[in-house]
C-alpha cells in the first residue's frame, strides 16, 4: 500500500498533524519508541503562555488558544514575570515586544502575588492569560482523532533508510517497510538525523537539555501562586497539586538526540536560584527529569516542503513550544502540506518556511 503521507514521529507535532489531515489523506505515523510521546511531549512543563518563546512563537500560541480552551485543555494559572531593579530595561523590552500583539501585560508589584518574595525582586509584569495545559489529554486526543480517520500508528518503527523513486518514498524501519508520496519530518530532536537518512540537507536543528524538579517546600506552595518566570531568563516555577512546586533553572545545554537524563549540578543550580527569590525552605526533591528542546538556528519552528528534495516536508524545531502551539501549527502544516485549508488567523506562513535557511550544506 502506498500512503499519501508518512509522518516520522508521533509526538505532539506528528499526532496533531495526523489528526488535522486524516480525513483528506492516507496517513501512517512512524514512531521510533514503544509508545508515542516518550520524549519532549511526555516531559513538558505543562503550561501555556503567549509570551513564552518570544514574538516569533506568539502568533502560533495565541492562535491556538481558542481551540485549547474550547477543548477543555487549559486551566487558569496566570504568569508573573519578575526582576530586580537592574532588570528595568528587560521589563520595558518585554512590554515593547508584545505591544500591539493582543497579549495582555501590565506592570504590578510582585510582592503582592508571591508570599515570601525577597525584597530585591521589585519588578513585576502580569500575564493573566497563562494557563496549565493538559498535555497528556491533548496528545491522546490527537492520536485518537488520527486513528478515527484511518491513520495507522506504528511503534518501534525507527527509520533506517529512506529513498525516493518514481515519486514515491520507500522507507525501511525497524517495524518493516512503508511507502508514501510525502514524508513529514516530525522527529523532534532527531529531525536532522531523519533528514540525512532521506538525503536531505540538515537545517541545523539542535537539541538542548532542559531540567525540571518537583519540590516539597516549607511553607507549602500557596494554592494561588502563579507561574513565576525570571525576566532575565534564569528560572521559572509553578505550583502543582499537593502544594508541590515544579522548578527549572532554565538550562540550555546542547546534547545529541537521546533519552536525556538530568544532571545533579543543574538540580542544585535550580534550588540555589529559587532560594535567592523566596524565603521558602526546600524540604525534599521529590522528582527530577529532563527533556530535549530542539531549535532551528533562528529559534523559530520550521513548517513546509524542502525546496531541494521533492516530497520531503519539515515539521520540526518547535523548541519548548510545540505543545502550546499545537492546534495552530497543525492547521498551518496541514494547509501547506495539502495545498488547501485556511491558515490560522494572524500567522504568517513565510516566517516558518524551510527555505529561510539558504546556506544549508
Amino acid at each position: 500500500m502506498i500512503h499519501d503521507v508518512a509522518i516520522v514521529g508521533a509526538g505532539m507535532a506528528g499526532a496533531s498533524l495526523a489528526a488535522a489531515i486524516g480525513t483528506r489523506a492516507r496517513v501512517v505515523l512512524l514512531e521510533a519508541e514503544d509508545m508515542p510521546g516518550r520524549h519532549a511531549t511526555g516531559r513538558s512543563a505543562a503550561f501555556w503562555s503567549e509570551t513564552y518563546g518570544g514574538p516569533a512563537v506568539q502568533p502560533l500560541t495565541t492562535a491556538s488558544g481558542p481551540a485549547l480552551r474550547e477543548g477543555g485543555y487549559l486551566t487558569p494559572l496566570g504568569s508573573l514575570h519578575v526582576g530586580r531593579a537592574e532588570d528595568l530595561v528587560r521589563v520595558e523590552r518585554l512590554l515593547a515586544d508584545f505591544a500591539g500583539s493582543g497579549v495582555e501585560l501590565s506592570r504590578v508589584d510582585p510582592a503582592a502575588r508571591i508570599p515570601g518574595l525577597r525584597s530585591e525582586w521589585v519588578q513585576g509584569v502580569w500575564e493573566p492569560s497563562c494557563a496549565y495545559i493538559d498535555v497528556a489529554a491533548l496528545h491522546a486526543d490527537y492520536l485518537a482523532a488520527g486513528k478515527a480517520t484511518g491513520a495507522e500508528i506504528r511503534t518501534n518503527a525507527g527509520l533506517v533508510s529512506a529513498e525516493r523513486r518514481d515519486g514515491v518514498w520507500h522507507l525501511e524501519t525497524r517495524a518493516g517497510s512503508f511507502s508514501a508520496r510525502v514524508v513529514v519530518n516530525a522527529a523532534g530532536a532527531w529531525a536532522d538525523d531523519v533528514a540525512k537518512l532521506a538525503g536531505v540537507a540538515p537545517i541545523g536543528i539542535t537539541p538542548y537539555r532542559r531540567t525540571m524538579v518537583q519540590l516539597r517546600t516549607d511553607p507549602p506552595v500557596p494554592e494561588r501562586l502563579p507561574h513565576v518566570v525570571d525576566i532575565a531568563g534564569n528560572f521559572y516555577f509553578k505550583p502543582e497539586a499537593g502544594g508541590r512546586l515544579w522548578l527549572t533553572p532554565h538550562d540550555e545545554t546542547p546534547s545529541v538526540p537521546c533519552d536525556i537524563a538530568p544532571e545533579e549540578w543543574d538540580v542544585a543550580v535550580a534550588i540555589d536560584r529559587l532560594e535567592k527569590v523566596v524565603d521558602w525552605r526546600v524540604e525534599a526533591v521529590e522528582r527530577r527529569w529532563a527533556g530535549l528542546r530542539s531549535f532551528a538556528p533562528d529559534r523559530a519552528p520550521v513548517y513546509g516542503f524542502d525546496r531541494r528534495v521533492p516530497g520531503f516536508f519539515w515539521c520540526a524545531g518547535q523548541g519548548g513550544f510545540g505543545i502550546q502551539t499545537a492546534p495552530a501549527a497543525a492547521a498551518l502544516a496541514a494547509a501547506l502540506l495539502l495545498g488547501e485549508g485556511d491558515m490560522p488567523e494572524g500567522v504568517d506562513a513565510e516566517r516558518y518556511g524551510a527555505d529561510r535557511f539558504p546556506a544549508r550544506g
